[in-house]
């Protein structure tokens, strides 16, 4: 029984970019609809009812978005009304609020993969794709946090010294220029400390080893499969045109024939598959719950 982020970070990955390629390649208000309302009931099945700020800043970019296009954009030919002696279209307040979905749809997906995808699940993609990346990435993750606590000694050491007497402007930047001189003078003996540090203990001289937390299981490989299925279905229906929209000069809606509708449907299923994951996650649950 595991939930979605639970599952290998090379399926997840896969499938989140997937969905997102989709989202971002497709301009059919159809798909677009399907990547909003699906990230919107992810981010929900996971986080409940909370993050309100986030939805209320998502839904404000929303209509900011959606109106922007037809003040900006007078193309169309069915004028709503005049503004400013500019007309405003029906068809540009439809491809503005057909964009706006589509891009707070993938932000909403973004939202969703930096809450599942922690630095250790990063760092297990970068040391599939590469282990030097993965060792970079990983010296430069421990690095940042290191740094800004060595410049908080510093900059706290140097108050108790009497540094930061003159309370102005330019005593302020003296103190910075100070502080980030020692730290930066640090991070450089630090970088060569480290580099003896690996050639002392044989870095690079033989078989490289590492720490496996991750293992790519048989129900990782058929999600990764089940995916790479169903994106192969939307991707197939959207480079035929069978999922074309076109906005201007007047709206031309169709999905054509079987490619079109297989092609919306299998991109339906690929976004809910998550949500089924972790509904059936919670229905099993709470029925092992419900036996004790």
């Amino acid at each position: 029984m595991r939930s979605f982020s639970e599952f290998d970070p090379i399926a997840v990955t896969i499938w989140f970019f997937s969905v997102i390629g989709i989202a971002m390649f497709s301009g059919h208000p159809l798909v677009m609809s399907i990547s909003l309302a699906g990230a919107i009931l992810f981010f929900i099945v996971r986080n409940g009812l909370r993050h309100g700020r986030s939805h209320l800043f998502f839904l404000i970019l929303f209509i900011v978005l959606a109106l922007a296009n037809p003040i900006i954009s007078h193309n169309g030919a069915t004028v709503l009304f005049v503004l400013n002696n500019a007309p405003v279209t029906l068809e540009a307040l439809l491809y503005g609020i057909n964009s706006a979905a589509m891009i707070v749809g993938v932000l909403y997906w973004f939202r969703s993969f930096t809450q599942i995808m922690t630095s250790e699940k990063v760092l297990r993609i970068a040391g599939a794709i590469s282990p030097k990346l993965s060792l970079i990435l990983s010296m430069s993750l421990r690095a940042v946090p290191m740094f800004a606590h060595r410049a908080k000694q510093v900059s706290d050491a140097q108050k108790a010294m009497g540094l930061y007497n003159d309370d102005n402007i330019i005593d302020d930047l003296r103190g910075r220029m100070r502080v980030f001189s020692i730290i930066a003078t640090w991070a450089l003996e630090n970088g060569i400390i480290t580099a003896d540090s690996m050639t002392a203990r044989g870095y690079g001289t033989g078989r490289r080893t590492q720490l496996r937390r991750f293992r790519f299981s048989s129900s990782d490989a058929a999600f990764t499969l089940v995916t790479l299925a169903l994106l192969g279905v939307s991707a197939a229906a959207v480079a035929s045109g069978a999922l074309d929209f076109n906005f201007y000069p007047h709206i031309e809606a169709d999905v054509k024939g079987a490619a079109g509708i297989s092609g919306a449907a299998a991109y339906g299923a690929l976004v809910l598959l998550p949500v089924i994951i972790e509904t059936e996650v919670s229905i099993r649950w709470k029925y092992l719950q419900s036996r004790i």
